[in-house]
C-alpha cells in the first residue's frame, strides 16, 4: 500500500519561507517521478514543481525563482523550499507521485498524500 505523508506546512509571513517534506513508503521511491500540487480555495488543483530520477526539474511559472525541489531516494523523501512566500501561495499543498518516472505536467500522477495547509498571510 503506497503512502505519502506531507509535513512542514503552516502561517507564514509574506516574505517568508518554509520547507515541505514528503515520506513515501510502499512504492519504489527511486524509479518515481516526484511532485508538489497545491489547490487554493476555490480553485482546480495545479501541478507546481516536479522532480524525476534524474533529478529533471519542472516548475509552473508562478513560483520559479522562488520555489526549488529536492528528493533524497536513501530517504524516501522529496522536499519543497519555499522562499519570498506570497499570499496567492496560500494552499493546500500535496505531493504526488508518477510512478512511471516521467514527471512534469503531462505525466499521470497515481498517488497523492493528505495535503499539508500553507497559509501566507500577515
Amino acid at each position: 500500500q503506497v503512502g505519502l505523508v506531507e509535513s512542514g506546512g503552516g502561517l507564514v509571513q509574506p516574505g517568508g519561507s518554509l520547507r515541505l517534506s514528503c515520506a513515501a513508503s510502499g512504492m519504489r521511491f527511486e524509479i518515481a517521478a516526484m511532485a508538489w500540487h497545491r489547490q487554493a480555495p476555490g480553485k482546480q488543483r495545479e501541478l507546481v514543481t516536479s522532480i524525476t530520477t534524474a533529478h529533471s526539474t519542472y516548475y509552473a511559472d508562478s513560483v520559479k525563482g522562488r520555489f526549488t525541489i529536492s528528493r533524497d531516494n536513501a530517504k524516501n523523501t522529496v522536499y519543497l523550499q519555499m522562499n519570498s512566500l506570497k499570499p496567492e501561495d496560500t494552499a493546500v499543498y500535496y505531493c504526488a507521485a508518477d510512478r512511471w518516472g516521467r514527471g512534469g505536467p503531462r505525466a499521470r500522477y497515481d498517488y497523492y498524500g493528505q495535503g499539508t495547509q500553507v497559509t501566507v498571510s500577515s
